[in-house]
């Protein structure tokens, strides 16, 4: 299998959108416009979708009365999503930590909305008042 690069969102979602289950070449692009809001050309989609099935990926079937080609997830593309989006979550979950603080007093994480006060010149951030007040 090649090194298959996912540097963008359209072909994350590409790989994510196809993982919830089949999807056409034209109603894939237009889930991805309804997601970023803009237009996407095909250019983006098209020749991933190659790569992907080239790396048997995801297969591709056609159906319906015009012979449509639909994108349907292999097994080896459910490892491959499930991959994805683990080192997905690894990046959202460093960024969070690095916005997470410890209570000055009880230590409890916080993420949002600490009580800040400012003891002996230094801040220190505490979950609530009554943290502080010790």
């Amino acid at each position: 299998m090649e090194n298959i690069k996912v540097g963008n969102l359209i072909k994350f979602y590409t790989v994510v959108l196809i993982n919830k289950g089949p999807k056409h070449g034209y109603e894939l692009i237009k889930e991805l416009e309804h997601l970023f809001g803009k237009e996407i050309s095909t250019s983006h989609v098209y020749p991933f979708l190659k790569v992907l099935q080239k790396n048997k990926l995801v297969e591709v079937k056609k159906t319906g009365s015009r012979d449509k080609k639909s994108y349907f997830i292999t097994e080896k593309g459910k490892e491959f999503t499930n991959d994805l989006l683990t080192k997905f979550n690894d990046i959202i979950g460093a960024f969070v930590e690095s916005k997470v603080h410890k209570c000055a007093n009880c230590e409890c994480e916080i993420y949002k909305n600490g009580f800040e006060k400012i003891v002996n010149g230094k801040k220190l951030i505490f979950c609530c008042e009554h943290c502080a007040k010790h």
